[in-house]
């Protein structure tokens, strides 16, 4: 199958980063560090997705569930925090593979990089020492230029984005788009998962941010047509000003 093309990257080159992307089998990512990592962050990538396809051998529940399953000892971190995300979530472990996989290979990139920033198809894990932007993509017009600034003290953190128009993942909801933070990729990637199949209609926003907050996250913005609901520790920015680097 031809690998989606990911049109966002198109729009965030910044001297302050080398970005490069590495592609193994399925796994597509874009990393942004002070040098060129694309050797070990192979590496990592590799042993990530043999130890979830071995654990999917063991529990095929793990990879077809839409709610949370029964935890199996003696499992690899990655299985772990799925594990834990899928709980507080209450959704499918698979809901935070990719928020799973772009944080591990994060903290293991940044003992390398003072700065490093993972995307694993708009899941993000990075860790930043000056202000940075990461701009929502919701496939509307109302909100086309919207951002969340991010300060270095939040940081390392998951900000991960679930939208039922945009990109391949199924969802249950209607919203454009559902972007969370907390401090767990992971987390972050099963809760906007989540958040995303309770929006059907407006009055469904807030609840459905609150209900991100229950779960863990720091902040919830949710873009549905031509409203935007934020919620906890969410700053709001215009990409298009250009104050601050864009992730």
């Amino acid at each position: 199958m031809k690998q989606a093309e990911r049109f966002y990257r198109n729009f965030t080159e910044t001297p302050r980063w080398n970005s490069f992307r590495v592609r193994v089998e399925t796994s597509d990512l874009y990393i942004r560090a002070h040098s060129d990592l694309s050797g070990p962050a192979e590496r990592i990538i590799r042993k990530l997705r043999e130890e979830v396809r071995y654990h999917i051998e063991r529990q095929s529940s793990f990879l077809y569930s839409f709610t949370p399953v029964e935890r199996l000892e003696r499992c690899p971190e990655i299985i772990t925090l799925m594990y834990y995300a899928s709980e507080k979530a209450g959704v499918g472990p698979m809901a935070a593979v990719a928020g799973a996989v772009a944080q591990l290979v994060g903290l293991e990139l940044a003992q390398l990089s003072e700065e490093i920033i993972v995307e694993n198809g708009g899941d993000i894990w990075m860790k930043i020492t000056k202000p940075a932007i990461a701009a929502l993509y919701p496939g509307g017009y109302a909100f086309s230029a919207v951002a969340v600034k991010l300060r270095p003290e939040q940081t390392p953190c998951g900000i991960c984005t679930s939208s039922a128009r945009i990109g391949p993942s199924f969802s249950y909801g209607k919203a454009d788009a559902v972007t969370v933070i907390s401090p767990d990729a992971a987390l972050s990637d099963a809760i906007a998962t989540e958040a995303c199949n309770r929006v059907k209609h407006e009055e469904d926003m807030a609840k459905a941010a609150s209900y991100a907050m229950g779960c863990g996250a720091s902040g919830a913005v949710i873009i549905f047509r031509d409203r935007l609901v934020a919620l906890g520790a969410v700053e709001l920015a215009d990409p298009m000003r250009g104050e601050y680097n864009e992730i």
